[in-house]
């Protein structure tokens, strides 16, 4: 080959770009970023299957479901457009369930958020046996709910829990915890209880928190409140805006109340305390107890979309109050 010819070919468009191997005689030519196209989609397959298989595929036959009347069992079912979604907008148990469960995201995760918080920033202090610490505070997160549930059950019962045992042993009034109006609280103490996956990735985020930003502000005089709360938690605000969407679809989406109820009854429904019947428990009643599929189904796909535009108002109401180390729009 003369070099008039290799200046030819080097100076042919996409030759730059062909810096992988060389094709085989006669094969065509794959390009590097082909290959790297085709080992992405590779590796990520079984994740896109079974988001389609496993996710999507349910969500639209619960969308289809929610225009019939179907039953799980019967043959006979009927398509009624919108009338399931006309129904439960006329439902006051429906909305009162909803209300619940509202209240119930609204104050346990504060709570929860706070209380991983507090336990991120005490085990991130210099102790002797930090790393035990850690450990026993995390335990509780990865305990099953159905375990943590039926524990909480066991240890409040009123007749032979240990926590009336021990009010009972300082001669007080046994109390029914598992009844209206306490259950409310059992129910808020479970999920306190598991409070150390909030603390993981609360303390995740405060081990990236520079140290020369609290040392600087030490050094100008600022108090331990006063550095937490103008450095840390600003600095933190994106570990916590995450724990607050994910905090939020969890709890109102929490089915532990039918765990929490009260022993006497085939369906485990009719003995759910009354502040405990949030919107979780009516669908699950819906779907098991009165075999309502189709009207179950209108129900979740509401709450679907509940969920979607509180997540959006959160967003919008949070962006000038979450700091980010790295602008989110400087690469677009």
């Amino acid at each position: 080959m003369t070099v008039d010819q290799i200046s030819s070919v080097a100076d042919r468009p996409g030759a730059a770009a062909d810096t992988g191997r060389a094709p085989a005689a006669g094969g065509p030519r794959i390009s590097m970023t082909t290959r790297r196209h085709r080992a992405f989609y590779m590796f990520t397959s079984p994740w896109i299957i079974g988001f389609l298989l496993l996710t999507i595929t349910p969500m639209v036959y619960a969308l289809w479901l929610s225009f019939t009347t179907f039953d799980g069992i019967s043959p006979h079912w009927k398509y009624v457009g919108l009338g399931n979604y006309r129904e439960l907008l006329n439902d006051p148990v429906t909305w009162d369930a909803l209300g619940r469960a509202g209240l119930f995201a609204v104050t346990s995760v504060p709570l929860s958020i706070a209380a991983g918080l507090a336990l991120a920033v005490l085990v991130n202090r210099p102790l002797k046996a930090r790393g035990l610490f850690r450990t026993l505070l995390y335990l509780p997160a990865v305990v099953p709910p159905v375990g943590a549930g039926l524990a909480f059950k066991l240890l409040f019962d009123p007749n032979s829990g240990a926590t009336n045992g021990v009010i009972t042993f300082f001669g007080f009034d046994a109390i029914g915890w598992l009844a209206d109006p306490y259950a409310r609280y059992v129910l808020l103490m479970t999920v306190l209880w598991a409070a150390g996956n909030v603390m993981i990735i609360s303390l995740a985020g405060l081990q990236d928190v520079p140290r020369e930003l609290h040392e600087a502000a030490r050094i100008d005089g600022a108090s331990a409140w006063r550095t937490f709360r103008s450095i840390t938690v600003p600095l933190l605000s994106p570990v916590l805006l995450f724990q607050t969407v994910t905090g939020m679809i969890a709890s109102v989406q929490t089915i532990m109340p039918l765990l929490l109820a009260p022993l006497g009854d085939t369906s485990g429904i009719t003995t759910v305390p009354q502040s405990n019947y949030l919107y979780m428990m009516h669908v699950f009643a819906q779907y098991f107890a009165l075999g309502r599929y189709g009207y179950a189904s209108a129900l979740l796909w509401v709450l679907f979309v509940l969920i979607l535009i509180a997540t959006g108002l959160i967003f919008k109401f949070t962006s000038g109050v979450v700091f980010y180390n790295v602008d989110p729009e400087a690469k677009k």
